[in-house]
This record gives structure tokens, sequence and C-alpha cells, in this order.
């Protein structure tokens, strides 16, 4: 793996953007926060193992976005526990903003490959699998390129062209270009999915 000059430069500004952004944004969070505990009730956070830089497991942070599991109310699938309101934060990224505390903790980076699930690490390539070179991102190339509208095979190339071209020129088109979907809410699900069919899976 090869370090780039770039990266102490960049884990420098996640953690002065991370740090500046929790205190701008503490307002927006508290009140996220509270409309997430009123509307689908607490905690108001989702946290999960996820695999970061060279696959280390540490625990994602975000707003809670579907209600629980309950079979005697129909809610077993992600399509009936996602609620209106839990659209609306993840097609925003509201739902993301608790993880700006990953970033300063070092877990993850502004931008990067997004983390995904640890039940996936036996599935990728030794190619795919070279996301894990960098720390994951709130944001990544695959999601200023479309989010979950591409393939999972278009978004591992695209995190693999990361890895291997990662700069400050980069980081910035990649934040500007997912600004610019997040308003258009642009590339929000995978067709015929709520948000993206798992890595591996295939319809039935």
């Amino acid at each position: 793996m090869a370090v780039r000059a770039y990266d102490p430069l960049k884990r420098v500004l996640d953690v002065v953007a991370a740090g500046v952004a929790l205190v701008l944004l503490s307002p927006v969070i508290a009140v996220v926060a509270l409309l997430v505990a009123t509307r689908l009730g607490r905690p108001v956070m989702f946290a999960q193992p996820r695999p970061g830089k060279d696959a280390k497991i540490f625990v994602l942070r975000k707003f809670r976005s579907m209600r629980d599991v309950d079979a005697s109310q129909g809610l077993v699938t992600d399509e009936q526990r996602l609620t209106r309101f839990g659209k609306s934060l993840r097609s925003t990224s509201l739902d993301e903003l608790p993880s700006l505390w990953n970033v300063l903790k070092g877990d993850m980076s502004i931008v990067g490959p997004r983390p995904l699930l640890v039940e996936y690490l036996p599935r990728y390539t030794s190619e795919q699998a070279r996301r894990h070179e960098v720390r994951p991102g709130i944001t990544g190339l695959a999601q200023a390129s479309g989010r979950n509208a591409l393939s999972w095979e278009e978004k591992f190339a695209l995190d693999v062209e990361y890895v291997d071209n990662r700069s400050l020129a980069l980081d910035a088109r990649v934040i500007l270009a997912t600004v610019r979907a997040v308003f258009a809410r642009e590339g929000i699900s995978a067709e015929g999915h709520v948000t993206m069919q798992k890595f591996g899976e295939t319809n039935a």
C-alpha cells in the first residue's frame, strides 16, 4: 500500500473540517436528534460495526432512519421500516452528521470509499479489497458519481480509482459533486430497492 504525500495533509484537513462542522452544525444536529426521537423513538443513533482502513473494525454512528423490526406490525423489510421521514433524512444526508465524530476520532475521512458491512469482507476480490487501503469516507467518488444508482462493480471500481488517485483536487471535486447530488436528490436508491441490494445477493 503506497502512502501518498497528500495523506498527512488530508488527515489534518479532516480533523479541522469535522471539528468546525460539529460546532457550526450543532444546532442542526440537536434538532435532527429531537425529530428522530419524536418520529422514530430512542435510541436516536444507529451504531454498527464497519470495516475501516486495513479492514480494522470500528463502530459507525448515524442517525436512525428506520423503525425497529416488529413482525407483529409488519415491519420486517427495509422497505417496510423506512418511513417518509427516514427517506428525507437519507436523501438530504442529514443522517450522516454523527459520522463527523468518526472522522474526528480517525475512524473515517470526509472523502473515501463508503464503509460497508463487515459480512462483505470475504466476498471482495483482491482488487476490490484495495478500497480498504485508505480510511472510509462520509462521501466518496462512487457517491459523487451516482450514489446507489450504480452497480456494485461500478462502485468498487470507483473506490479503487479514488485510492490510486486521491488528492486535494479530487477531494474537492467529490465534495462539490456530492453537494450537487444531494440537492438534486439523485441516486438515492437502486432500481427496485429502498437503498441498495446487498452485495453478493441476486434477485429471486
